[in-house]
């Protein structure tokens, strides 16, 4: 058994995966320590799982698509001296098998043996399918 729990969240607004990675690279450069973050109200409860090995696994299109490995998470307060969780993550993003996912609000805890399984390295680079091929394909659990 794991002894890790991973986060599942939408990407609002993202096209593509690759989408996601150019609009990351550009927030990046804003950072102090250039690595990717998510910003979010919750602090999670599970905060030791999550550190123990845990990714945040993207839903693009209502489509889980890639991953990121999570490596800490970071307090940070806005004007409105809200507390607010940083999920700081580790710059490369792996592609990942994909599983339809409904609409959500927020992000939702997701078990190791739940989470699709990372695409090889070579498959990388495939083509992208039309949005409704891609999702009839995962809804049968073929990509």
């Amino acid at each position: 058994m794991d002894n890790f729990i991973n986060l599942v969240k939408l990407s609002v607004g993202t096209e593509s995966v690759d989408s996601l990675i150019a609009w990351q690279e550009m927030r990046r450069a804003q950072m102090p320590d250039s690595l990717p973050r998510h910003v979010t109200r919750m602090w999670p409860k599970r905060e030791a799982e999550i550190l123990a090995g845990g990714s945040i696994f993207w839903v693009i299109k209502g489509v889980i698509q890639c991953r990121q490995r999570i490596m800490r998470l970071d307090e940070v307060r806005g004007e409105d001296g809200i507390r607010r969780c940083a999920i700081v993550l580790d710059p490369e993003i792996h592609r990942t098998a994909n599983a339809t996912k409904r609409a959500f609000q927020g992000w939702r805890y997701l078990k190791p043996e739940d989470a699709p399984a990372d695409l090889p390295k070579s498959r990388a680079t495939d083509d992208t399918l039309p949005e409704d091929l891609n999702r009839a394909l995962a809804d049968i659990g073929v990509l």
